[in-house]
């Protein structure tokens, strides 16, 4: 019999296609009494031909050599540097992926609860380097490659940086997962796959950012795993009707339907079998070419389902200035979102425990506002799919998120436009507003309800605690969301958690109480990265110690070690580019100083302390006063470096298209850190951390995890500047009623403003927008701090001079990082959070 189409169904929602079995996440079936069933063929032919790790050289290089003969069809005489880093990567992924199935097994069989962690960047860096060291096989391959006529260095050379994050936030994700798969714990990332990064940072010949996609996927990436059976359909537009069965329930119909498809990277843990999951989608169309549309001569409508749909996970933070850039941002939140809580769902349910019982099982953490959507999604999947009665999905909800808040600063607070939520996804935000069982609308009804019942007749406080905000158009304000929607709430360092509940929660911790409210600060995975970046250093520390570091406080006064901590130990500021980083104030130190070393005798010079400063760092596409200061920079660079009379005493250089990589080159390299945003504004930092774990000193404001790191080194060994926070709104407030001239406050930053007014660095005229920044409103408090800060640099040299001193200070500073541990973060969330427990793969 002939089938057809019956075309009424085309859009409709069908019933969930039951996901195919494979190995992630199910169990062999078991006999009557209680033993695991061989699921099919000779168990002993099975397990003879299963393969165990390769950890000799001799097995190391015969999979080495099998990799170039069979995954990439090459003989010996025509393998280069490229094709002998895939080969070993591949034979490294193999080790993985063998301790990434006994892993996945393992928490199966446990069945215990598990945490997710959704971020929308994961800047993983290199991974070859990272797996070998993790792995502990490092010096095994090493030696292998060498006898198969390569050297390791140029193998991970080859090796592109992962284009899945920008900055800080991505960084800290990373550390994140590598921590609990150290730690044993049951942790997943969620993420996207973006085919083309953020963006390749370019530089113009007269200084300005340019952006070029960033290909890094073009010689395909032998860490992922494509997961063709693991997908599922998210719906966009469309319109969501309600069910009059009393149920609550409603249908999402028509609009775009688009296929997310899995890709697993491995996350190895270090000294342990142990590898969890980083787990990307990409974005897909159900229904790719037209073929009707194409054979009538339409083209570009044969490829449009296509194209819509890849273009979800095409770039990461396409430029929002314009609706479509808009609209495409909050598509890849939703997208992300909910095909990861499709996922999370199919692996609880295939426990068989009831619904009720999520929150046992599974914890979820919300890293910034990006995936606050999660929060109306989970309600929707339990009210709309699993049939759970509004109050009790409420229950779970709000028993299942965590939610880590990244700024303090209003304008960064993530909001979405109502009209676009209610366009794009019709179910969450439904149209008729008196519709009280559509996710974000009952929330806002209920909380709203609680707020003016415990505080009643206090409209403004109504109006403050509002979930949408009364603008035009109105907004959704994520924050809000994400923190109704979450059991606790933290910040990211102790400074940022208490502005984060004295400022923009105020009103939520008097309603919730402070129990609510937490905080974990920020760390890095201090002993592996410093083997990554800083090998040198670790192995000093290692044989001298073998100990943990805080034993080398005893050898600040051995001259011998003094003198290897030299030799394995220039002023650097490589951050995304951001006002309130206040790059602008480094930049305008170095153009004093220049300005400075012009106006004194050649003798005189020869009394300054020699300084080169390095700057990198990426601009938003759509942020043009960061972009200028990258231009101003690039520029000053360029007069400095070859002036005759001060190139013996300073240079600048900008490094383009900042990385994992480059950061593991410079940070190693730096003497002096600068970490000078304006107190207040930065929430923690993790680049402070990683200078100072490799002896560098900290020059910066009293903000974000600086103040914590001065109290674990002292402050003998750091050089603060600036105003504290508590004065800053009483500054900010004078500077717009009661403003005060530039050439009154600080003539040293006048002078410096009007030379670059001046055209002394070209482009006469082009700055002003960026210098008006600072002569009127000033909101970054440059002219405040600036003499300050100049003082601070003069510190900094007088210190330099003195050798000895100097390299004490260095000494105590990385043998005081120990609380900086992304291991310890990671084990404040399991414990005090998600409650979830290590679990180690024999």
């Amino acid at each position: 019999m002939t089938s057809v189409l019956d075309t009424t169904a085309i859009g409709k929602v069908q019933r969930p296609r039951r996901h195919v079995r494979t190995l992630t996440g199910y169990l062999p079936e078991k006999d009557p009494e209680g033993k695991e069933k061989w699921p099919r063929g000779e168990e002993k032919v099975w397990k003879d031909g299963l393969r165990s790790l390769d950890t000799g050289v001799p097995s190391i290089t015969k999979s080495i050599v099998n990799h170039v003969q069979t995954s990439l069809a090459r003989q010996p005489h025509e393998i280069d540097n490229f094709g002998a880093y895939q080969a070993a990567a591949l034979s490294v992924r193999d080790n993985l992926i063998i301790n990434w199935n006994e892993t996945q097994l393992h928490y199966s069989r446990t069945a215990g609860k598990r945490a997710y962690y959704l971020s929308l960047e994961f800047l993983m860096g290199r991974a070859l380097d990272n797996a070998l060291l993790n792995l502990g096989l490092k010096q095994q391959y090493t030696e292998g490659v060498d006898k198969l006529g390569f050297n390791m260095e140029d193998l991970l050379a080859q090796e592109r940086d992962a284009g899945l994050g920008n900055g800080g936030l991505g960084r800290l994700a990373a550390c994140y997962l590598d921590s609990s798969a150290s730690q044993e714990l049951p942790v997943w990332g969620y993420g996207l796959r973006y085919r083309y990064g953020i963006f390749q940072q370019l530089i113009s010949p007269d200084g300005q950012q340019l952006e070029a996609p960033d290909p890094w996927l073009d010689n395909s990436n032998p860490w992922e795993l494509p997961r063709i059976d693991v997908s599922y359909e998210v719906r966009f537009h469309g319109h969501a009707e309600r069910l009059n069965d009393g149920s609550g329930r409603a249908v999402w119909e028509g609009g775009q339907e688009v296929l997310a498809v899995a890709y697993d990277v491995p996350i190895p843990g270090c000294n342990t079998r142990n590898t969890n999951n980083l787990r990307l989608w990409e974005s897909k169309p159900k229904r790719g070419f037209d073929l009707n549309s194409f054979n009538a001569g339409d083209y570009e409508r044969a490829v449009e389902s296509s194209n819509s749909a890849a273009a979800i996970t095409s770039v990461l933070y396409p430029n929002d200035h314009t609706t479509f850039g808009k609209e495409l941002r909050l598509k890849q939140q939703y997208f992300w979102t909910a095909a990861s809580l499709a996922d999370i769902m199919r692996r609880f349910k295939n426990l068989g425990r009831p619904i009720t019982e999520f929150p046992q099982y599974v914890s979820i953490q919300l890293n910034d506002t990006h995936p606050t959507l999660a929060v109306p999604e989970l309600m929707r999947l339990l009210v709309d799919d699993e049939d759970v009665p509004w109050n009790a999905a409420w229950n779970i909800v709000t028993e299942t998120f965590f939610f880590t808040n990244h700024t303090v600063l209003p304008e960064a607070l993530e909001t979405w436009p109502v009209p676009l939520m209610q366009h794009l996804l019709p179910r969450l935000f439904m149209q008729c507003k008196k519709d009280r069982l559509n996710p974000i609308s009952n929330v806002r009804l209920i909380f709203s309800t609680a707020v003016e019942r415990k505080f009643p007749g206090d409209r403004e406080r109504l109006a403050r605690m509002s979930l949408i905000e009364e603008s035009v158009p109105q907004n959704v304000r994520m924050a809000y969301l994400a923190c109704i929607g979450s059991r606790k709430v933290n910040g990211v360092a102790e400074l940022h958690s208490e502005l984060v509940q004295t400022t923009i929660l105020k009103d939520f911790v008097e309603f919730y109480g402070v129990s609510k409210f937490g905080n974990v600060t920020n760390g890095i995975t201090p002993r592996r990265w410093l083997d990554q970046c800083n090998p040198g250093l670790s192995r000093l520390i290692t044989t001298t110690l073998n100990i943990e570091k805080s034993g080398l406080l005893d050898y600040v006064e051995d001259e011998d070690f003094r003198e290897d901590w030299a030799a394995v130990t220039l002023g650097l500021n490589i951050k995304r580019l951001h006002e309130y980083k206040r790059q602008t104030l480094n930049i305008l130190g170095v153009i004093h100083r220049y300005l400075t070393l012009k106006s004194m005798t050649p003798k005189e010079r020869k009394t300054m302390t020699p300084r080169n400063v390095f700057f990198a760092g990426k601009a938003a596409p759509g942020y043009y006063i960061a972009k200028l200061t990258i231009r101003l920079i690039v520029n000053v660079a360029r007069v400095v470096n070859s002036d005759p009379d001060t190139r013996d005493y300073l240079n600048v250089f900008f490094l383009p298209d900042y990385s994992v990589t480059l950061a593991e080159v410079l940070i190693p390299a730096s003497d002096i850190s600068q970490h000078i945003s304006t107190a207040g504004t930065e929430a923690s930092g993790t680049s402070n951390m990683k200078f100072c774990l490799n002896g560098g000193l900290l020059l910066g404001t009293v903000d974000g995890a600086n103040i914590e790191i001065a109290e674990e080194v002292g402050p003998s060994n750091v050089f603060f500047f600036g105003h504290l926070t508590p004065a800053v709104e009483d500054l900010r407030y004078q500077h717009v009623y009661h403003p005060v001239p530039v050439e009154q406050k600080s003539p040293a930053l006048a002078r410096v403003l009007n030379e670059i007014s001046s055209g002394l660095f070209g482009d006469r005229g082009v700055y002003e927008p960026l210098l008006n920044t600072i002569r009127q409103g000033d909101y970054y408090l440059i002219t405040e701090d600036f003499d300050s800060y100049l003082e601070a640099l003069r510190m900094v040299d007088e210190a330099y001079n003195d050798r000895t001193e100097w390299i004490k200070k260095s000494i105590r500073t990385t043998a005081k990082m120990g609380k900086f541990s992304s291991d310890r973060a990671i084990q404040d969330y399991a414990q005090e959070y998600w409650n979830i427990e290590s679990t180690k793969v024999e």
